[in-house]
């Protein structure tokens, strides 16, 4: 790929005047002549040649035209030039971070790389090479450039405001579903939250579409979303309408015509360490989502108007919201996701009615909170994780979440960071009205893999030795699905779900190959139950990965703290497996060519559904795993697959398109919500 030739950066530096660095480098202490720019045009026409083969498919050819971070422009430079900053943080994580899935690059193209940052981002070359000395870098940090100081205070965002009121009353005009329709939902045909009901099952009990007439499904209508970027949303259904996100809008369709009734658009106030949404919740009138910069939102479902926003997280330090919100009676239950920010992870509740936080429970907890004994890191060194990426599950009658918590940070080394580090992942019960701690019950400790729970799913009674008991399945990045006694904990069964080699070998600076890797286990969307064939099917991922430490891994507020990096295999394929709930045993597999990341879900047609990364719904017969159905979506599905009824007719729909770049290969699709029936013949 050619440079672009220097009239073109000069037309691009012009259309981001008042935001460009300054055409030097001012020491860090702020005082004293501004050094000379140390990178040479040499450097500079090399680090051109790197990026376009190393790193344009990720960040753009423009560098601020691709699907990850932008490396011109104002996000950017809000970063980079934050007090602080360092020219050696910025040289720490391009070389600890890029290439993505590759070996490292030598010392002389990173720095290269990083003379082309700088000429793209208004610096002049000179004749002095840059050189990787930290301590040299540690004593530059960049700046904006002072004559366009007005400028730059004319656009500077203002201070994300704490509480933003919805225009009009904060009453919903909308109605349901209520407290008793949710805790009932289990028996429901609409599909009330992202996993159907408090249980998590992801089952419904909907009959009309079967084994015997699946094939016959026909295209009843599409919803195209109109936007770029990852679409992980699961969609709800409530008395024939639907509601989904994108990453910043909120969507209600007729659920059975796919015409839109109203649409809200978030426009984020701070800063955005990722860009994923999956999803709302639903309740007495109010459709309530979260945001990538800490959020609530509470919206009208019947016209989607903001009833109110206040925030809950801080994104700033790398809080930011994926998942979907939970909701039991006048509370609202979330938490912050993305553990290798190093923040420390909580679960919390608040008001349904104004957001207000009712109680906050500390994933890594505080000094002196029950736990806390088993982090026993240096003095200074920084720790943090358990971020969580799914709604929790809820016994009912004990009035008991289940919270599946992610990894600690840094992820590889764990010997620097002591102990078994409680309550990272996890499974963690509290009382939903008060936060209190019932149990918490660890299931891969002192993880050294990025081995998240992602799952505290699905809950369920069987029978066993001659009495009832009640069960928990979690699953996660580790490829195990664990079934435990919600009462005693006792693990009733661990079944493998994909590929695991070397997974107790330590990870070392010369790099330890293990299954699953990075990007492996279950991710996202979680277990299918079956009541009727007592059958958990759980989706995954078969990718290893080569991990590597660093031995003196380094914290750059608001950057990955991975403490290492890891090369991914480049093969990798995707299971479904179907196990007997009560023995663990494998009934079925069934193999796709592509990592499984989107939703399996179960009905009582005896139906499993499926999304691939191909494009493909599938619909698999429940009992024996053949597939019956298949339909190309056009776009790859990492996102919902749901079943409920609208007019008294049985409907699917799935959500197709890009989940994210590290999922996609030559087409990522459009975000496209399609959504399937029998034909009246059929029927």
């Amino acid at each position: 790929m050619r440079r672009p030739s220097p009239s073109v950066c000069i037309s691009a530096a012009a259309c981001l005047a008042g935001i460009l660095l300054t055409a030097s480098i001012a020491p860090v202490s702020g005082q004293g002549p501004a050094i000379s720019v140390p990178f040479t045009r040499a450097q500079a026409d090399t680090g051109a040649k790197v990026y376009a083969q190393k790193c344009a498919g990720c960040h753009g050819v423009r560098l601020d035209d691709g699907q990850a971070n932008a490396l011109v422009g104002p996000k950017f430079l809000d970063v980079w030039t934050a007090p602080g900053r360092t020219l050696d943080e910025l040289y720490f994580i391009t070389r600890t971070t890029m290439p993505k899935n590759e070996a490292a690059l030598p010392a002389a193209e990173y720095v290269a790389v990083l003379a082309y940052l700088l000429e793209r981002n208004g610096l002049t070359p000179g004749d002095r090479e840059l050189t990787a000395d930290p301590t040299f870098l540690a004593a530059l940090r960049l700046t904006r450039p002072q004559q366009n100081a007005q400028e730059n205070s004319a656009t500077k965002k203002p201070p994300a405001p704490p509480f933003i009121a919805g225009t009009g009353s904060p009453t919903p005009r909308g109605s349901g579903p209520a407290h008793q329709t949710l805790v009932s939902a289990g028996q429901s045909r609409d599909w009330l939250m992202a996993s159907h009901d408090y249980s998590g099952s992801r089952y419904s009990p909907s009959s009309q579409i079967t084994t015997a007439n699946v094939s016959q499904l026909r295209v009843a209508c599409a919803y195209q979303v109109g936007e770029t970027g990852n679409f992980q949303t699961v969609p709800v259904v409530d008395r024939g309408t639907m509601y989904l996100t994108s990453i910043y809008a909120t969507i209600a369709l007729d659920a059975a015509t796919c015409q839109p009734k109203w649409r809200h658009v978030w426009t984020p106030r701070a800063s955005e360490p990722l860009t994923n949404n999956r999803g709302v919740a639903i309740k007495d009138g109010r459709v309530v989502r979260a945001t990538n910069d800490g959020y609530l939102l509470s919206l009208d479902a019947e016209d989607g108007r903001l009833l109110w926003a206040r925030r809950v997280a801080d994104s700033d330090v790398g809080e930011t919201f994926t998942m979907a919100p939970f909701v039991y009676d006048d509370l609202i239950v979330i938490a912050p996701a993305v553990s290798e920010f190093a923040i420390k992870g909580w679960v919390g509740a608040f008001r349904l009615a104004t957001g207000e936080q009712v109680w906050r429970f500390n994933i890594v907890p505080a000094a002196g909170e029950p736990g806390s004994e088993t982090w026993s890191q240096p003095k200074e060194f920084p720790v943090g994780g358990g971020g969580v990426w799914t709604a929790p599950t809820l016994d009912v009658e004990r009035e008991t979440i289940f919270v599946a918590t992610g990894n600690p940070a840094p992820d590889f080394p764990a010997e620097l960071r002591g102990g078994a580090n409680l309550y990272t992942n996890s499974v963690v019960a509290l009382n939903v009205r008060t936060g209190t701690l019932v149990w918490g019950e660890q299931l891969v400790p002192a993880d050294n893999h990025d081995w998240d729970l992602t799952h505290a799913s699905p809950l369920y009674s069987a029978t066993i030795g001659g009495r009832t008991r009640d069960l928990i399945g979690t699953v996660g990045k580790d490829g195990v699905l664990r079934v435990l006694d919600r009462q005693t904990r006792e693990r009733i069964f661990e079944t493998p779900v994909t590929t695991i080699e070397n997974a107790k070998a330590p990870v070392t600076a010369a790099g330890t190959r293990a299954c699953p890797g990075l990007v492996g286990g279950v991710e996202w969307n979680g277990p299918a139950y079956h009541p009727g064939l007592n059958m958990i099917a759980v989706p995954a991922v078969d990718w290893c990965a080569t991990f590597y430490s660093d031995p003196k891994p380094r914290y750059v507020p608001g950057q990955v703290f991975m403490g290492g990096r890891t090369v991914n295999d480049k093969t990798s394929q995707g299971w479904i497996t179907a196990v007997d709930a009560v023995s663990g045993a494998v009934k079925w597999k069934y193999r796709s060519p592509r990592p499984v990341i989107g939703a399996v879900t179960a009905t009582a047609g005896n139906l499993i559904l499926a999304g691939e990364l191909t494009g493909d719904l599938v619909a698999f017969d429940a009992a024996n795993g053949k597939v019956l159905y298949r339909f190309n979506t056009g776009g790859p599905i990492g996102a919902g697959v749901i079943s409920y009824e609208a007019g008294g007719r049985q409907f699917i729909a799935v959500a197709s398109g890009r989940p994210s770049r590290l999922w996609t290969m030559e087409h990522s699709g459009s975000p496209i919500v399609m959504v399937f029936a029998l034909d009246s013949v059929a029927r």
